[in-house]
């Protein structure tokens, strides 16, 4: 509606100004037509008497003194044209008064309308950029309800410019706000963190200090060495974030990847008691950087691995079609919690069944690399209720 009415006013000042111009044009046009037909109708009766004097030669030396005498009369014609010897002016054939009269109104008028709509054109583009400055003054403030009404007049382009540089800067600013809340969360996360393996190295440090023992160097060790991985996965978080990770894109063979992952964690899998399938289901390639592929499918491997029964397997199957090549990773656990499966890739989250001295970040990294490689994860249970992980690489 205030668009059409925008409109309306823009209508209305063409309409104004066209108006204003015509009216000066007419008003100009009919006075030198005036002026023109007048002078044309002296002319012409001044040439009948021409042809009345060539009918009696006898008066020719008398109108011409007459002639002599009225030489300096304005507006007279020439020296053929006998009226001003009979005491005619053009004025007689066309009144200057009057037409001086209604061609000054009709200027006047039409300079009058044209200066209104000049006003009141001026008077809108001082509304617009009044209104465009408290807009911008309620933006410096922080003011709510920044939205602004659509015009479409002069300012209008300036008006979405505005608007999308405004909109650009709240999302930086909430942005800027959102990160540096998950920086504070994820520092509280990783102090939190190292304080268990800290923990657990002073006091098998002490204990052997006590009580000297082989067993407390190995503990030592085993946190020193979580420590070690943990760095190691910050670090390449922080990479990924920065986009300063580079994959490197070639043609991969998922049964590849699946098997050479499996072969990593063999020597988990059997402490654990727990057998892994991966059934050969024929060639299917993708673009994808085959070590960094293998990482995040050992971090879904893994966890499948540490909710799975003794005795029980862990699956990996691949399939693909026209739109993307699909992984699937499913245990014979007791499933996800419903109320964790929205978070489970979210940093440093541990859910309700989580293992005791996991920090919570290989599920996100799978998922960052997945990404990175046109790539999608998500994770549910199965028909059966076990945790399932699925992995889609698109091929465009």
């Amino acid at each position: 509606m205030h668009k059409g009415k925008e409109l309306s006013l823009n209508i209305r000042f063409c309409i104004l100004s066209v108006l204003a111009v015509s009216l000066i044009s007419v008003t100009i046009t009919a006075l030198l037509l005036t002026r023109y037909y007048g002078q044309k109708q002296y002319q012409t009766i001044g040439n009948i008497c021409n042809g009345i004097i060539e009918a009696r030669p006898d008066s020719r030396l008398l109108l011409a003194e007459v002639l002599k005498e009225h030489k300096e009369a304005p507006d007279m014609a020439a020296e053929n044209n006998i009226l001003p010897a009979f005491g005619y002016q053009p004025a007689d054939f066309w009144d200057p008064s009057y037409i001086s009269l209604f061609s000054g109104i009709g200027f006047a008028a039409g300079a009058l309308l044209f200066i209104l709509a000049l006003w009141y054109r001026h008077k809108k583009e001082l509304s617009r950029i009044k209104a465009l400055t408290h807009y911008l003054g309620k933006v410096n403030t922080g003011a709510q309800g920044l939205l602004l009404e659509t015009a479409d007049d002069e300012y209008s382009r300036l008006q979405d410019e505005i608007y999308k540089t405004v909109t650009s800067l709240y999302q930086t600013r909430d942005e800027a706000l959102k990160a540096k809340n998950n920086f504070a969360d994820n520092l509280f996360n990783i102090a939190h963190q190292l304080k268990t393996p800290i923990t657990a190295i002073s006091l098998s440090n002490q204990m052997m200090l006590e009580h000297p023992s082989g067993i407390y160097p190995k503990q030592i060790k085993q946190q020193l060495h979580r420590l070690t991985r943990f760095e190691e996965t910050l670090l390449l978080l922080s990479r990924i974030d920065a986009g300063t990770l580079v994959l490197e894109r070639k043609e991969v063979d998922l049964f590849t990847v699946l098997t050479l992952a499996a072969d990593h964690l063999q020597e988990l899998f059997r402490q654990a008691k727990v057998s892994i399938d991966i059934p050969e289901m024929g060639a299917v390639s993708v673009m994808a950087d085959l070590e960094w592929t293998m990482e995040a499918v050992i971090n879904l491997f893994k966890n499948c691995m540490e909710h799975t029964p003794k005795g029980k397997t862990v699956h990996g199957t691949y399939e693909q079609n026209p739109l993307y090549a699909q992984i699937l990773i499913w245990d014979e656990g007791p499933g996800f919690d419903k109320e964790d499966i929205p978070h489970l890739f979210e940093r440093f989250y541990r859910g309700k069944n989580a293992k005791e001295g996991g920090i919570g970040i290989g599920l996100p990294l799978a998922k960052a690399i997945i990404e990175m490689q046109n790539g999608v994860i998500s994770a549910g249970n199965t028909a059966e209720h076990h945790a399932c992980f699925e992995i889609r690489i698109y091929s465009h």
